[in-house]
C-alpha cells in the first residue's frame, strides 16, 4: 500500500518544479517567464517559512513523529527536502542565466564591477558616497558586539574583517541593504538598459564602510525565518483577540531562522560561526551565483511594457451571458441560478449584488465570511454602506489567514467603525469558507439569496485565479447557510446539514458516503465514476477510500494542481485512477467534486481541498450545483482540461509528472479555450 503514497513536502516540491518549468519554457513569453521564476522563488520562501518551519517545530517536540503516508520522521523529511531543493535551485540558476541572456537581446543588462568601464565605476562610486553611504548602518560582531537581528527575507552585505594590525580575531561586518529609499536597480552609464543591483554596489564598497579594517572576504546573505506560529496556542484570554493577532504578527517576525542564502562562497569557519549565532544547521546554508532575490524582475517587466510580444496577449474578464446588466442582479438570481467562472467572467455581478443589497429596502441582513481581501476592497465598501444604511451586517473576518493578518486586522477595524458586527473565527479552527447570505423580507415573507465560492472575495485575484462562484435563491441552500452563520456567531460549528457539505463535521463523512455509493454501483456492474478538480490531496482517510474505490472498478479522474500524496496507475491499487495537473497563465484554484454519471451525477463546488486541514480542521463549505445547464458547465470545464496538450502534466505511477506536448496536433490550452468561449458568449448575448 505504501507504494501508493507520496510525501506531502516532496509532492509540493514537484509542484514548484512545474512552476519552474514555465520559467524554462521558450514557448512562454519572456516577461512571463520572469514572473514564473519570481513565483518559484516566493513559493520556495514560503515553503521554508511554513513547511520546513513546521517540521522543525515538530521535530523539537517529538523527534519520532512520522508522516502517516510514508512513515518518514520530520528529520528525514527535512533531509529529503534539502536534497531536492538543491537540485531545483541549480535548475533555477540555469534558468536565470538563460533569461538574462534573452534580456540582453531586449537591451536589458545586469552588470557587476568586473564588466564595466573605469568611468562607470567612478560614476557608481560617486553615487555610493553621495546617496548610499550617509544612509547605511554598519554593525561589527566581536567580543563586545553581539550579532544583530537579521530580518526575514531581507538582504545584508557581510564582510570578514581583519584589523590593520592583525592583532585581533577576525570580525564580521554586517550592513543592511534593504533601505527603502534606495532603488533596487541602479542605472549604469555604459548604455541604455544597463543596471547594477543596489546590494552589489554596497558590497563592492564594504571597504569604505569599514575603513579601519581590511576586508578579507565578503558576500550577500539572506535569512529565511520560521513563520509557523500557533495563534491559538499562545492566546491570552485577557487580551482582545484582534490585539492578540497584532502581537502574533510581531512575534512571527522574530522566529528562528530555517535557511541562510549566500551569494558567494565563504570560508567554512565563517559560515559555521554565523550559523552558531543564528542557531541554524549548516546543512540549511545555500550558496548561489545568482541574485538572492529576483523581485526586481517586476521593474524590468515594467520597462518592457511597450513590447507586447514579450507578454501574454491581453485578456479581460467578460460579462456573464445569463445576466442582464440593465436589471437588478438579485431579481435575476431569484429567477435562476448563476455560476460565474473567474477570471474568464467578471466578478462585477457579485459586487453589483452586494451593492444592491446594501441599498435595497427589502434586505434586512447581510452575512459573510472573509478570508483574504484586496488592498482596496470593494466588498468591504459595500458592507460598510449596508451597515450605514441600517442593515444588520454580520461579518466573520478570519484573522489567522496566514500573511494576510495585518490586512484583515485593518479591514476588521473599518467594518466595526461602520457598525458591522465583526467576529474573528473559532478557537483552533480557521474559517476558510467563501459564504455570503442575503436575507430579504417582502410580501412573500423571509427568503434568502446565497453565494458560495471556491475562492476569496478579492477583486485582484479574481483576475488571476480560476475560481467558481454560485449565486442562488435555492431556499434549502439558504437555510443551511443561515444555520452555518448562526453557529459561527455562537463560536460553534454545525454538526448536521441538509444540503450543504460543511467541515469540520459534515464534509469528510459525506464525501466517504458518496465514494461508497460509487463503489456500490461498480460492484453491481454499473459505471462507478468520480471526477475531482482540487488544488491538493493529502487526506489519508479519503485517499484510502479512493484506493478502495479504484480496486472496486470505479473510474476516478482527478485534476490536482499542487500537492498530491496519492500515486495513480499503481497495479492492483490505483490502476483505475488518473491524475493530471495544469500549471499555466492563471492559477488553477477552483474546486469541483462530481460523483456518478448521467442523470444521477451530483456536482459540488467547494472552498475545500481534500487535505486533513480542510476536511476536519477548518470551516469549509461545498454547495451542490443542481441546475442541469450549470452541471453541464462544470462537466465541460473538467472535460476541456483533460484535453489540454499544452499546460497539462500527467502523473506517472512513480509520482513524476510528464508534460503533454501537442506534437503535430493542434495546440489545446484549456485556459485559452475558456477565455475564447467567454468572449464568444459575451458577444452573442449583447
Amino acid at each position: 500500500m505504501d507504494t501508493c503514497f507520496e510525501n506531502r513536502e516532496l509532492s509540493w516540491l514537484r509542484f514548484n518544479e512545474r512552476v519552474l518549468e514555465e520559467a524554462e519554457d521558450p514557448r512562454v513569453p519572456l516577461c512571463e517567464r520572469l514572473s514564473f521564476l519570481s513565483i518559484f522563488q516566493s513559493n520556495l520562501d514560503e515553503f521554508f517559512m511554513v513547511r520546513i518551519g513546521s517540521l522543525h517545530d515538530q521535530m523539537l517536540l517529538d523527534a519520532e513523529s512520522r508522516d502517516n503516508k510514508t512513515n518518514m520522521t520530520c528529520a528525514q523529511q527535512i533531509d529529503a527536502c534539502m536534497i531536492r531543493i538543491r537540485e531545483l535551485c541549480k535548475r533555477r540558476d540555469r534558468a536565470y542565466i538563460q533569461l538574462m541572456d534573452r534580456l540582453k537581446e531586449q537591451g536589458i543588462t545586469l552588470v557587476d564591477f568586473h564588466s564595466i568601464s573605469r568611468d562607470s565605476e567612478a560614476y557608481l562610486g560617486s553615487i555610493f558616497r553621495t546617496n548610499f553611504l550617509p544612509l547605511l548602518s554598519t554593525f561589527t560582531v566581536g567580543k563586545k558586539q553581539s550579532f544583530p537581528f537579521l530580518n526575514n527575507k531581507e538582504i545584508y552585505a557581510i564582510a570578514v574583517l581583519n584589523t590593520r594590525t592583525g592583532k585581533e580575531k577576525e570580525r564580521i561586518g554586517i550592513v543592511p541593504c534593504n533601505v527603502s529609499t534606495f532603488p533596487r536597480l541602479i542605472e549604469v552609464p555604459e548604455r541604455t538598459g544597463c543596471y547594477m543591483l543596489a546590494e552589489e554596489l554596497i558590497l563592492h564598497y564594504m571597504h569604505d564602510l569599514f575603513p579601519n579594517y581590511k576586508v578579507v572576504a565578503k558576500s550577500l546573505v539572506r535569512i529565511t525565518r520560521n513563520a509557523d506560529i500557533d495563534a491559538d496556542a499562545i492566546y491570552d484570554e485577557d487580551m482582545n483577540y484582534r490585539d492578540h493577532m497584532v502581537e502574533v504578527v510581531k512575534r512571527r517576525r522574530r522566529l528562528c531562522p530555517v535557511r541562510m542564502e549566500l551569494s558567494r562562497q565563504l570560508d567554512a569557519s565563517i559560515v559555521e560561526r554565523m550559523c552558531g549565532q543564528l542557531l541554524l544547521d549548516t546543512d540549511r546554508v545555500f550558496e548561489y551565483d545568482t541574485p538572492l532575490d529576483v523581485s526586481f524582475f517586476s521593474e524590468i517587466r515594467d520597462n518592457l511594457r511597450s513590447h507586447a510580444e514579450l507578454f501574454y496577449a491581453p485578456r479581460h474578464p467578460q460579462d456573464a451571458p445569463d445576466l442582464d446588466e440593465h436589471k437588478p442582479v438579485m431579481d435575476q438570481i431569484e429567477d435562476h441560478d448563476v455560476l460565474l467562472h473567474y477570471p474568464y467572467q467578471s466578478i462585477r455581478p457579485f459586487l453589483r449584488m452586494l451593492n444592491e443589497a446594501a441599498r435595497d429596502p427589502s434586505v434586512t441582513c447581510i452575512r459573510m465570511t472573509l478570508y483574504r481581501l484586496a488592498r482596496d476592497s470593494k466588498v468591504v465598501e459595500a458592507l460598510v454602506e449596508a451597515a450605514e444604511n441600517g442593515k444588520q451586517v454580520d461579518v466573520l473576518v478570519e484573522l489567522k489567514a496566514r500573511f494576510d493578518e495585518e490586512n484583515n486586522i485593518g479591514w476588521s477595524r473599518r467594518l466595526e467603525q461602520a457598525g458591522c458586527h465583526v467576529i474573528y473565527g473559532i478557537e483552533y479552527l480557521k474559517v476558510h469558507s467563501k459564504l455570503c447570505l442575503i436575507t430579504r423580507e417582502d410580501e412573500n415573507g423571509t427568503h434568502f439569496i446565497t453565494q458560495v465560492g471556491t475562492g476569496n472575495y478579492n477583486e485582484k485575484t479574481s483576475r488571476l485565479y480560476t475560481d467558481l462562484s454560485l449565486m442562488t435563491a435555492n431556499q434549502d441552500i439558504g437555510k443551511d447557510a443561515y444555520a452555518v452563520f448562526q453557529a459561527l456567531l455562537r463560536g460553534e460549528t454545525v454538526d448536521h446539514m441538509q444540503t450543504l457539505l460543511v467541515a469540520p463535521h459534515c464534509l469528510q463523512d459525506k464525501l466517504i458516503d458518496m465514494i461508497d455509493g460509487e463503489i456500490a454501483v461498480a460492484q453491481a456492474g454499473g459505471e462507478g465514476r468520480i471526477r475531482l478538480k482540487i488544488n491538493s490531496l493529502s487526506d489519508k482517510v479519503l485517499m484510502d477510500k479512493l484506493i478502495e474505490a479504484s480496486q472496486a472498478g470505479v473510474k476516478i479522474d482527478m485534476i490536482i494542481r499542487g500537492i498530491c500524496c496519492l500515486r495513480a496507475g499503481v497495479p492492483g491499487l490505483t490502476e483505475n485512477i488518473r491524475i493530471m495537473s495544469v500549471v499555466g497563465r492563471f492559477l488553477e484554484h477552483s474546486r469541483i467534486y462530481a460523483f456518478g454519471t448521467g442523470e444521477r451525477a451530483r456536482f459540488y463546488i467547494a472552498s475545500a481541498d481534500w487535505m486533513t486541514r480542510n476536511t476536519v480542521r477548518r470551516v469549509e463549505v461545498a454547495a451542490p450545483v443542481e441546475v442541469p445547464a450549470l452541471k453541464k458547465k462544470l462537466e465541460e470545464i473538467m472535460d476541456t482540461m483533460w484535453t489540454d496538450n499544452d499546460s497539462a502534466r500527467d502523473q506517472e505511477a512513480d509520482g513524476r509528472y510528464v508534460r503533454r506536448m501537442p506534437g503535430t496536433d493542434p495546440v489545446r490550452n484549456c485556459q485559452t479555450i475558456f477565455y475564447d468561449e467567454a468572449y464568444r458568449l459575451a458577444a452573442s448575448s449583447r
